[in-house]
């Protein structure tokens, strides 16, 4: 039988594709974060960017553009979009089609407001991508939505320089997205809860799609709206995905996008001696299980991996070349069995990797412990490699309650 690891609680860090709206965290929006909210606070004054070229659609328009999800995906629609009309304000040069108006467009979120990764904004965490990939930079870098305008507009343009990095932290590079968000309120319905898409046809029996019905549920007033587009953009973003032998839900195992959310409230006392499993060998497990130990000093942790060892991701410069634009086309064409080789052998740039600056602090505070401890059963932290895990049991040290 394989070994049992006791532990008071579980934190699994895997994410799933889902076809349809994101669902919030246990009912938990960035409304809820006390981090978080419309804009960046200055010196006491909230600020935000905009406003945009885009402009409010009534509902009964067609429209045509929607975007179902208002994450960074949507958000760098939006500002591209915004930028297209930028240099003359005129639609009849940048978007043709469209003749002399402008774009109608409607971007429909579920959260409350604005808000990425709140669940993971750990203090100290960076970004594992260089702020020049932002929401305009490499396609317009003249832009207003640029990280580096956003920096310029907050006052801190020159104290980021003297950091001399080209990783933000992760509640920056959040705050940044927020701050381009505020400039697209005119066009983005919050609350809405996309419950379906159909295609609409003038003749039933034709091949040919007139345009598609969007029905949304305003989860505040509990309202129904039908809207019409001539194109829709589905980008929802992944669902926590938690493995089913984990017997989730269960009152304390969690998701890593749950972490800074839930578990204050979960493990209340920072100086107990808790028993806390994490699950998972990616960037998201390793910067819980570092994060474990500042925020309680007393509590043994274990990080559970398949594999040997944690590995580092590849960032390195020829790999980095399949995010570059140009690539998108080379992979379109590929044969469904190059694509998969391919996507296999660049996995490591991402999944189930760690950045190395991580990993060496991870490995420096480990060997810390063998200075300060004799015996390895003293040990706070422990790395258990080779284990999958097949099952949880309350014990009586652990009860529901």
């Amino acid at each position: 039988m394989p070994p049992s690891i006791c532990a008071d609680h579980v934190i699994s860090t895997d994410f799933a594709l889902f076809p349809s709206c994101i669902d919030r965290v246990r009912g938990a929006t960035s409304s809820d974060n006390p981090t978080t909210g419309n804009g960046h606070v200055s010196n006491g004054v909230r600020t935000k960017a905009g406003p945009s070229h885009l402009q409010h659609t009534e509902d009964n328009e067609l429209h045509d553009l929607i975007c179902i999800g208002f994450g960074p995906a949507s958000l760098a629609i939006a500002v591209a979009l915004h930028d297209a009309l930028d240099e003359s304000h005129a639609p009849t040069k940048s978007l043709p089609r469209l003749g002399a108006r402008p774009p109608k467009i409607a971007f429909l979120e579920r959260q409350r407001c604005f808000g990425w990764h709140t669940g993971m904004l750990l203090e100290g965490a960076k970004m594992q991508i260089s702020f020049v990939k932002d929401l305009a930079t490499l396609r317009n870098p003249r832009s207003e939505f640029t990280f580096l305008n956003y920096l310029h507009r907050n006052n801190r343009l020159v104290q980021f320089t003297n950091l001399s990095t080209f990783l933000p932290q992760r509640i920056e590079y959040e705050d940044y997205m927020r701050w381009c968000a505020g400039g697209f309120e005119e066009v983005v319905e919050y609350n809405q809860e996309v419950l379906e898409v159909s295609p609409i046809k003038s003749n039933y029996r034709s091949k040919v799609v007139d345009c598609f019905k969007v029905r949304s549920l305003n989860t505040r007033t509990r309202m129904f709206t039908n809207r019409r587009a001539r194109h829709v953009v589905i980008a929802v973003g992944g669902k926590p995905h938690i493995p089913k032998n984990l017997h989730h839900p269960h009152p304390r195992v969690l998701h890593s996008s749950e972490y800074s959310i839930y578990v204050p409230s979960i493990l209340t006392d920072p100086t107990k001696a808790y028993k806390i499993a994490v699950v998972g060998a990616g960037q998201s497990a390793a910067e819980i299980f570092h994060n474990l130990h500042s925020r309680y000093p007393n509590a043994k942790t274990s990080l559970i991996i398949k594999g040997a060892a944690l590995r580092p991701s590849d960032d390195s410069p020829f790999v980095n070349e399949i995010f570059d634009p140009d690539r998108v086309d080379d992979v379109f064409h590929q044969s469904s069995e190059v694509r998969s080789a391919a996507l296999k052998l660049d996995r490591g740039t991402n999944y189930g990797v760690v950045r190395l600056e991580l990993l060496e602090r991870i490995y420096e505070d480990l060997y810390t412990q063998r200075i300060k401890y004799r015996n390895e059963d003293e040990w706070p932290r422990r790395i258990l490699n080779h284990r999958t895990v097949t099952s949880i049991t309350d014990t009586p040290d652990s009860p529901n309650t």
